[in-house]
């Protein structure tokens, strides 16, 4: 090789290293934002380790859970999220919503309203109950890269009471909104969450006397004849490059007249079945049914993992959540509530599938809802 082509090859290769160093600069600096939260550290940390799901320095799911299930791989998924063409991944039209007066409430009424994707109210016997709350219209750290459909944001922290119970079932940005926690955070009673989640709460103003942090299997007295039995789930958490170092959840909210399964995400596993046997039947199971993808129904339900989830649980009634509002998986975005309707004729299940802002009424067994998706763009 010539002198003059090796001074070329320098100036190229020294150019490279100078931009891979800007660009790993700007990442770590972007990353320094408090919306991306914080690690455990110090007692919450000791604590953590003392967990039997904790191990190597994350927390473990109870049976080997890999990203993409066997016979998959990256490359495949990229190109069916990002590539191929699928022209009803969006909707054209604006979500059909209904806006319910939730700050006057009856408190007598025991109701739950859906705000789009896993972010939801209830109301039970007295008590006021939110779950997973997504507001600012991004389910991303990145502005603009996961944006919420059109006629999904109805709702903001000004429409919401005084909050009771806030539980959080994972950190991921689709259930962890930086912005709107940092704006409820004078709303809420007491936060709910797992192991290690507090961290971030805590980073962000929340008292530590209002957060309540649990391991799978603990049993947490909330109030007088509420109680929370913190479940498993089979997924993972991180904010970040790090993954796992928060614990992600279910749980089984027990009032004075329901019991509730807030399920998170999850994938199917056996855990349904155990958590069935325990709790002996459920009134509402609350089951991720969106944004998933054959690849990975490790860490996602399918609709047909929904309806058995909710038979394993003894379910009396189901509500499918984690669509509607967000695309982070590749199917129609209507695909979710279609085909856990469709499917639910050989299961006949009572399915609750509202609108947006649409009141459910949680003692009417009865209610009946429309297919609200159908005939959307």
């Amino acid at each position: 090789m010539s002198d003059k082509r090796r001074g070329k090859l320098k100036r190229v290769m020294i150019i490279a290293i100078i931009i891979i160093a800007v660009l790993t600069a700007a990442t770590f600096a972007y990353m320094q934002q408090s919306k991306f939260g914080k690690h455990p550290t110090g007692a919450r940390l000791e604590r953590i380790k003392r967990s039997p799901h904790y191990r190597d320095g994350q927390f473990q799911n109870l049976h080997k859970t890999t990203t993409l299930v066997e016979g998959h791989n990256y490359f495949e998924v990229l190109y069916d999220s990002y590539i191929k063409r699928k022209p009803r991944k969006y909707p054209i039209e604006l979500i059909p919503s209904v806006k319910t007066d939730l700050i006057n409430l009856e408190l007598d009424l025991d109701v739950l309203v859906w705000f789009g994707h896993s972010s939801y109210f209830m109301q039970i016997d007295g008590k006021r109950i939110l779950v997973d709350p997504v507001f600012s219209g991004n389910a991303s750290p990145i502005p603009g890269t996961v944006k919420s459909f059109q006629g999904t944001d109805i709702y903001s922290i000004n429409d919401l009471p005084y909050i009771d119970f806030l539980f959080i079932s994972h950190d991921h940005y689709d259930h962890v909104d930086y912005e709107t926690l940092v704006a409820l955070k004078r709303k809420v009673g007491k936060v709910i969450c797992g192991l290690g989640v507090g961290e971030h709460f805590e980073h962000w103003g929340y008292e530590a006397t209002r957060i309540v942090e649990g391991d799978w299997g603990d049993r947490i007295t909330l109030d007088d004849g509420f109680t929370t039995f913190v479940e498993t789930a089979r997924h993972f958490s991180g904010r970040g490059f790090a993954t796992n170092k928060t614990l992600w959840a279910s749980f089984l909210l027990q009032t004075p007249t329901m019991k509730i399964y807030i399920g998170g995400d999850s994938g199917y596993d056996n855990h349904y079945i155990d958590i069935g046997k325990k709790h002996g039947f459920v009134d509402l199971a609350i089951l991720d049914n969106g944004q998933y993808n054959e690849a990975w129904q490790y860490i996602h339900l399918l609709p047909k993992d929904v309806l058995q989830a909710a038979q394993d649980l003894h379910a009396k009634r189901i509500l499918p959540v984690h669509s509607s509002k967000f695309v982070l998986g590749s199917h129609d975005w209507d695909e979710p509530l279609a085909k856990i309707t469709e499917l639910n004729k050989s299961y006949n299940m009572l399915i609750a599938t509202p609108m947006i802002g649409e009141v459910v009424n949680l003692k009417d067994m009865k209610q009946k809802f429309a297919p609200w998706w159908s005939g959307i763009r």
